[in-house]
């Protein structure tokens, strides 16, 4: 079987194909999986033009200004000229293209597009993408429920196009814990971790409130809190500063260099979210490649990442009361068994191999 892989973004700020891959190493791990029994080819679009050979993967770099992007006639022709079975187009935000790629490969190539954490556009796109929606054979969404909104809006035709299946996985393992710690310097019984950006979405708010408030019962707790974007900052201080031990107990890690992120997951009992929409949630993947026992917001794309019931606990988004009730639950359980049922949750269903096999299973289904 062969597959292609391609989207229609351009990203002129990268210049260096190594340096690329390694940044999107978490998608690319899925392709690495897929090439040991396909034929694998992913066309990217950075400030650099040539090809290279990685993990049996097949990778041509192609620049493109934005503009020309909406008609890529050359990347259709490339697609085209490798007659694959599959093709899976990275993001639903390209309906103009979609219709071109269909009509440059002809009926034959099935055409999968992977959702990206988009919502239904509006006004002509979404017109737009209810008729690219007849060119496209299936697409992957972390969670059925993800696509509700899209099949209410006939932007998705049907319900038997959506599958289940994660865009991403985890590029860490799991380590040595106490080594991990010597690294960080995490201290705590239990540690919890949460990651992501300061903004409304990922509510470090409900999370710090619930976290206050358990640390009453559960004082030798402590939460370390990773973030690239401090839009909440202000917001964040205030609330931790709003009690005297808040400080002591809750620490502002902020950025990190992505390679570290290992060590504090293997340094964490939890991982943490406040997020109330997720299109799959990569930190909370990471975390659960090492172990950390999640701690989740009850929304589609968590409930399918814990099973759900599998391992970790739900609790409902902005609601600081669940979540300090699903604290309490958290320090009284059997960390090490939860663990390696996290562990297994992540291997069967959020590995790299496990992506892998879903694709194939899906791209074999289409074929038949």
């Amino acid at each position: 079987m062969k597959i292609v892989f391609t989207s229609y973004l351009y990203l002129q700020a990268f210049s260096d194909p190594e340096a690329w891959l390694q940044r999107i190493a978490p998608v690319t791990g899925i392709m690495d999986a897929l090439a040991k029994n396909a034929d694998v080819l992913s066309i990217e679009r950075i400030n650099y033009e040539g090809e290279l050979v990685k993990n049996n993967v097949r990778y041509r770099f192609l620049k493109f200004s934005k503009a020309f992007i909406r008609f890529p006639k050359r990347i259709h022709q490339i697609i085209k000229a490798e007659n694959p079975d599959i093709v899976c187009v990275n993001g639903m935000i390209f309906p103009l293209q979609l219709i071109q790629l269909r009509k440059a490969i002809g009926p034959k190539p099935k055409i999968i597009v992977l959702h990206r954490a988009e919502k239904p556009c509006r006004g002509i796109k979404a017109f737009l993408q209810k008729i690219a929606d007849k060119s496209v054979d299936a697409y992957l969404f972390s969670s059925a429920g993800l696509a509700d909104t899209w099949l209410e809006k006939k932007q998705i035709a049907a319900a038997s196009k959506v599958h289940e299946v994660m865009q991403a996985s985890s590029c860490f393992t799991i380590s040595d814990k106490y080594t991990a710690k010597e690294i960080t310097k995490v201290k705590g019984d239990p540690v919890y971790l949460w990651v992501g950006r300061l903004e409304n979405n990922k509510d470090p708010l409900t999370v710090i409130r619930a976290f206050l408030a358990f640390l009453r019962d559960s004082a030798d707790a402590k939460l370390y809190m990773i973030f690239q974007e401090d839009k909440l900052l202000p917001e964040v201080q205030t609330l931790i500063l709003s009690v005297p031990y808040g400080a002591s107990a809750i620490r502002l890690v902020g950025k990190i260099p992505y390679a570290e992120l290992g060590n504090w997951y293997n340094s964490a009992d939890f991982i943490i979210s406040g997020s109330h929409y997720e299109g799959s949630g990569v930190a909370v993947c990471e975390a659960m490649s090492c172990g950390c026992i999640p701690l989740l917001t009850d929304i589609f794309s968590f409930r399918k990442m814990t099973g759900p019931g599998i391992c970790g606990l739900l609790y409902k988004a902005g609601d600081h009361r669940d979540l300090l009730n699903k604290l309490r639950a958290s320090a009284a359980m059997d960390i090490q068994r939860e663990k390696m049922k996290t562990l297994t949750q992540f291997k069967q269903e959020l590995s790299f191999e496990a992506i892998a096999g879903k694709i194939m299973q899906v791209a074999g289904s289409l074929r038949k």
